[in-house]
């Protein structure tokens, strides 16, 4: 039985093989077996259906927050949360970023995160900035894990390392061995911690001048 339900999925199923590219009312159809004008009663047109794969996607998100937490350790529970799903989905998590959200299912997750920052003591703008900078280093390490930016991405077996001249490119060549390798989740923390400990020293600076709440549940703990 042909449902809204059935279309999402088929269309998110179709853009992880191909791409958002390959997404069209006719092609969705033909994956179905079903036609066209069938879609039209469920999606009123292709805009709608990729809202809809944005917000199905978000909607798996399995976030286990914890209120009670400490603040630094609810953001880094989200950020793994959405990086979990990026990684599943990597060419849908495309679509989350490109489409303006509006259902409850999208800005569910948008609302918590929001939440926990606001509670670290951050006023509404410094939120809004900080969480458009946890998205950002979210894709930009799924893009770099899925191959789609491959300078300073590991080097593949089998590829070719080009020669580097020593003394053109002394630092290079020394720290070639750390370039030519990467362990991705490894590498994920190195940065979600770079990004926490930078917040919670921003956070301690507005409470020091008493612009803003206490560091949050816990202290000042980072």
């Amino acid at each position: 039985m042909l449902n809204r339900n059935r279309i999402v999925t088929a269309a998110v199923e179709l853009i992880e093989r191909e791409g958002a590219d390959a997404v069209s009312m006719r092609r969705i159809a033909a994956e179905l077996g079903v036609g066209v004008m069938s879609l039209y009663n469920h999606v009123p047109s292709k805009a709608a259906l990729l809202d809809a794969v944005a917000e199905d996607v978000l909607s798996r998100i399995g976030f286990t927050d914890d209120p009670s937490a400490h603040w630094t350790d609810r953001v880094r529970i989200q950020a793994r949360a959405f990086r979990r799903i990026a990684h599943h989905y990597p060419r849908s998590t495309m679509v989350v970023v490109s489409r303006q959200l509006g259902s409850t299912a999208g800005l569910l997750p948008v609302e918590r995160a929001l939440a926990t920052l606001r509670d670290a003591g951050f006023d509404g703008r410094e939120a809004v900035r900080m969480l458009r900078m946890f998205i950002a280093y979210v894709v930009g390490s799924l893009l770099r894990e899925v191959g789609v930016t491959p300078t300073f991405a590991p080097v593949r077996a089998g590829a070719a390392i080009a020669d580097v001249d020593p003394a053109l490119f002394p630092v290079v060549s020394e720290l070639r061995p750390h370039l030519d390798s990467c362990d991705h989740d490894e590498e994920f923390e190195f940065g979600l911690e770079l990004l926490v400990q930078a917040m919670a020293v921003r956070a301690d600076a507005r409470a020091d001048r008493g612009t803003g709440e206490p560091t949050g549940r816990g202290g000042a703990r980072r």
